[in-house]
C-alpha cells in the first residue's frame, strides 16, 4: 500500500470511529421533534396538541381519567408529577402513566410540578432539582420518544428574580441532554407561566440554541394576563415571527387573576396550527374549582368549562387529530360519513329548540364521532352546537328569530359528511312577563348505553322584573330514573320531575340566567331523552 493510500485509509477510519462514538448530547433528535414553529412526528407528519392537564400526583388513583380524556377526542394529556414537594411519583408510577398514555393513544406531556412559583412560593424546587428528578425516573422513559414529551418544570419562576430564568433554563436543557434524554423537551415561562415581563419571549432564541438537538418547544400559560385578543395575538406573533415553536401549555375560561379570552386563544391556536392544553380535567381547589372540566372525575359529568373546551367552537372535539404513531390522523381514513336526515324541531322556546335527526353511518374505519349543527347563513354559516348522538337541545338563541339549520356528521378522523336538508323554526317572543316569568331549556351532554347526563338546563328570567325562585318541570321517558342532580332540588312523581331552585340560584334579575343538571339511568338501548321543559317563577 502506498503512503498516500495509507493516509486516505487512516482518515476514513478516523471518520468512521467519530461517527460511532458521538456523545448522547450531540445526537440527532428522534421521535417527536420541532421543525421551525411546528411539532413533527418521527414520520414527518405535523402534530398539533389538543389536550388537557390531569393532576395525577394528587389523585394517583384516578387512572380512569386517561380513558375519560380520550373519550372526548383529546390527542394529548399533560400529567402532573412530583419528585418530592408533594408525594413523589417514582419510576414505577411513571412507567404506569406511560403505559396508560400508550393504551389510550395519547401523546403524554409529563411535567414536574415541584418548580411552580420558584422564588416567590415557599418550598418550590429549582430547575436543577427538577432535572435530578427526571434523571431518577429515566428508566421508565427509555424508548418513549415517539409519544412522550418532557416538560422540565411547571411555571419555574413566580414574579421575583425572573431574570434568572434564562440561565436556569439553558442549564436544565443542557443537563437533560448530557444525561442522555432524547425526548422533545418543553420549557415553561416565568411569571407563573404567563411571561408578562416577556423574559421567555425575548430570550427564547438563546434558550433554543442551548439545546444541542434543537428540539425544545416553549410553553406559555394564558390566564388573566391574556384577557384581550390584542395581547394574545401580539404574544403569538412574536414567536411566529421568530420562527420558534410555541404551545399554549395551560389556559382556562376564568381565573383568580382575571378573565382570559378563551375564545380568541382557541381560535388563534387553530388558525396558526398551535397546540393548546387546557387546565384541567378535575380536582381543582383553592377557589378555582370552576376550572374542573368534569365533576368529581366523572367523565359523564361535563361542567360548563368542559363543555366549552371539548364541544365548543375550535374545541378539542372539533379540531383534534390523533397522532399517527397510534394509527390515527394519517389520512388513511378519507371516507366521510353518510349524510344525516332532515332535523326536526320541537320544544321551541324564546332561547332554544330540541332537534332530532336520523343517524349517519361511517365505513371509513375511524368510527362515527358525532354531529355538528349549523345555522344556514350563506357563506358564513354558524356552528350552533355539537352532539355525540342524533339529538341536541340548542340554547342561547335569540327570541322572535327565524332559524334555518342543518346537520353534518363527523368521524374520528375529522371527515365531515354533506349537509343534511335544512329545517326552519322561529323562536318565541320570550317577553310579556312583567311579573317575573321564566323559560328553561336542557341539553343532553353525554350518553351511554344505560344512562345520560343533562347539563346545562338553563333557566332564564325573560320578564322585566326579578324573581326570587323558580320551578322547572319535565317528563322522563318510561323506565328512566333520575340518579343524581346538582344546583337544584329534584322530586319525582311517576315520570314527571320537578326541579326547584336552591338558595344560591333562585334570585334572578330580569334577563339573568342560571343552570342546573341531572343524571338519569335508563334501560339499555332506550335512546329517548326528556321532552320540553316548563318553567314557572315561584
Amino acid at each position: 500500500m502506498s503512503k498516500r493510500l495509507g493516509l486516505v485509509a487512516a482518515a476514513l477510519l478516523s471518520l468512521l470511529v467519530s461517527m460511532l462514538i458521538v456523545p448522547d448530547a450531540a445526537r440527532a433528535a428522534v421521535g417527536l421533534r420541532v421543525s421551525g414553529t411546528r411539532i413533527m412526528e418521527a414520520n414527518g407528519n405535523a402534530f398539533v396538541m389538543r389536550g388537557v392537564s390531569h393532576a395525577h400526583t394528587w389523585f394517583a388513583s384516578q387512572t380512569a381519567s386517561f380513558s375519560g380524556i380520550k373519550s372526548y377526542r383529546a390527542n394529548t394529556v399533560r400529567v402532573v408529577l412530583s419528585g418530592g414537594r408533594w408525594a413523589p411519583n417514582g419510576a414505577s408510577d411513571v412507567a404506569n402513566v406511560v403505559s396508560l398514555c400508550r393504551q389510550n393513544r395519547l401523546i403524554c406531556v409529563l411535567e414536574n410540578h415541584d418548580t411552580t412559583g420558584y422564588g416567590e412560593q415557599s418550598g418550590a424546587y429549582t430547575l436543577d432539582q427538577a432535572v435530578d428528578y427526571w434523571s431518577s425516573v429515566r428508566s421508565a422513559l427509555t424508548g418513549t420518544e415517539d409519544f412522550i414529551v418532557l416538560n422540565i418544570g411547571n411555571e419555574p419562576y413566580g414574579n421575583n428574580n425572573v431574570s434568572g430564568w434564562t440561565t436556569a433554563t439553558r442549564n436544565a436543557i443542557t443537563r437533560m441532554r448530557t444525561i442522555g434524554f432524547q425526548h422533545l423537551l418543553m420549557v415553561d415561562a416565568p411569571n407563573w407561566g404567563q411571561d408578562w415581563q416577556f423574559t421567555m419571549r425575548d430570550n427564547a432564541q438563546s434558550v433554543f440554541d442551548a439545546d444541542t438537538q434543537h428540539n425544545t418547544v416553549f410553553s406559555v400559560h394564558m390566564y388573566g394576563v391574556f384577557d384581550t385578543a390584542a395581547e394574545i395575538n401580539a404574544y403569538l406573533n412574536a414567536f411566529q415571527s421568530a420562527g420558534l415553536p410555541l404551545v399554549i401549555g395551560e389556559f382556562g375560561h376564568n381565573h383568580s387573576d382575571g378573565d382570559p379570552d378563551e375564545d380568541t386563544i382557541m381560535a388563534q391556536a387553530q388558525t396558526r396550527g398551535l397546540g393548546y392544553i387546557g387546565w384541567s380535567w378535575s380536582g381543582n381547589g383553592g377557589g378555582v374549582e370552576y376550572l374542573d372540566m368534569v365533576t368529581n372525575f366523572n367523565a359523564a359529568s361535563l361542567t360548563s368549562w368542559g363543555q366549552r373546551i371539548f364541544n365548543g367552537a375550535n374545541g378539542i372535539g372539533q379540531t383534534s387529530r390523533e397522532a399517527t404513531f397510534f394509527g390515527g390522523g394519517s389520512g388513511d381514513d378519507t371516507t366521510a360519513p353518510t349524510t344525516p336526515g332532515t332535523p326536526s324541531a320541537a320544544g321551541v322556546t324564546a332561547g332554544g329548540a330540541a332537534l332530532t335527526w336520523s343517524a349517519s353511518t361511517d365505513s371509513g374505519g375511524s368510527g362515527l364521532a358525532g354531529y355538528n349543527v349549523y345555522r344556514e347563513q350563506g357563506a358564513n354559516d354558524t356552528l350552533l352546537g355539537q352532539s355525540t348522538t342524533n339529538s341536541i337541545t340548542l340554547t342561547g338563541l335569540s327570541a322572535s328569530t327565524q332559524y334555518q339549520v342543518y346537520v353534518r356528521a363527523r368521524d374520528g378522523a375529522g371527515n365531515l359528511s354533506g349537509n343534511s336538508p335544512a329545517t326552519t323554526f322561529t323562536t318565541t317572543s320570550g317577553g310579556g312577563n312583567p311579573g317575573g316569568g321564566c323559560a328553561a331549556t336542557g341539553t343532553v351532554q353525554t350518553q351511554w348505553n344505560n344512562g345520560y347526563v343533562v347539563q346545562p338546563v338553563t333557566v332564564t328570567n325573560g320578564g322585566t322584573s326579578g324573581i326570587t325562585g323558580w320551578t322547572v318541570t319535565f317528563t322522563l321517558p318510561a323506565g328512566h330514573t333520575v340518579t343524581g342532580s346538582w344546583n337544584a332540588t329534584l322530586t319525582s312523581s311517576g315520570q314527571t320531575v320537578t326541579a326547584r331552585s336552591v338558595s344560591h340560584n333562585g334570585t334572578l334579575a330580569a334577563g339573568a340566567a342560571t343552570s342546573f343538571g341531572f343524571q338519569v339511568s335508563r334501560p339499555n338501548g332506550n335512546t329517548a331523552t326528556p321532552g320540553a321543559y316548563t318553567c314557572a317563577a315561584s
